[in-house]
């Protein structure tokens, strides 16, 4: 499997999804799908750190980058997930540097970082810990969520801390940080989305989005205008769209 993260690096554009539900069957049919990543959800679902252990496994072994959105930007959480063997996390309402300085320290360990150090499935359970530690240095991913104004006033300090390898916006938060959720085409949500876009192309930052309906349209309106770490979607929102469209055009018949 290439390095996720090298390839955010190099600009490649590498398309994921969200995992929402907990058997290993979603990961295994969306990661042999051919996703270049999966995001365990812990922030807006029910899974547990087992769940999530199993998740991650599956993942990986069918080819897909194992990464876990945090539930917060929690350091525990942090090592839990690493230790389970994600390749990285998408921390959740990264708002100042100093969050996604937080952020990158509990991936790493010292003297680069503050994660404390265990002998879990990422360490082999013991058998290649050195291996892991030289592996984590090169390809630990971490990507932030833009998803508050405050964090948009930010963006420059936040996207110039080292470790951070990337950031996605995230529409619904934003929009209700500005008192408009769900309003995506407001004239002051536009403002915001054409910040982040200005800032991101000031700094050479990899920009990503959300598609948050599996529209293929969309998805290509967004790699043209430049993300390269977009979300397609999430298990559900496939589901459900999929199921309606084949009985609405069954009745319809």
């Amino acid at each position: 499997m290439q390095s996720l993260k090298k390839r955010i690096a190099r600009g490649e554009p590498v398309l994921g999804s969200w995992i929402t539900l907990a058997h290993p069957a979603i990961a295994e049919i969306m990661a042999r799908a051919g996703f270049d990543w999966l995001a365990v959800d812990l922030e807006h679902s029910v899974i547990t750190i087992r769940e999530a252990e199993e998740l991650i496994r599956v993942a990986e072994l069918c080819g897909a980058a194992p990464l876990v959105r945090l539930s917060w930007n929690d350091p525990v959480q942090i090592k839990r997930v690493m230790d389970a063997g994600a390749h990285g996390v998408i921390v959740p309402m990264v708002n100042t540097a100093e969050q996604a300085r937080a952020a990158v320290a509990a991936v790493r360990y010292p003297a680069r970082g503050s994660r404390g150090v265990g002998l879990a499935r990422a360490q082999g359970y013991g058998t290649r810990f050195a291996a892991y530690k030289d592996w984590l240095e090169d390809n630990a991913t971490v990507i932030v969520q833009v998803e508050h104004i405050e964090a948009v006033r930010n963006l420059e300090e936040i996207l110039a801390v080292d470790g951070v390898d990337g950031f996605i916006v995230g529409p619904y938060d934003l929009s209700g940080s500005l008192g408009l959720p769900g309003a995506f085409d407001h004239p002051d949500m536009l403002a915001a989305m054409a910040r982040i876009r200005e800032v991101a192309a000031a700094v050479g930052a990899r920009s990503g989005i959300h598609v948050i309906e599996p529209n293929p349209e969309e998805l290509a309106m967004r790699l043209g205008q430049g993300y390269t770490f977009v979300a397609y979607s999430l298990d559900v929102r496939m589901l459900d769209v999929s199921s309606r469209a084949g009985l609405a055009a069954a009745r319809k018949g």
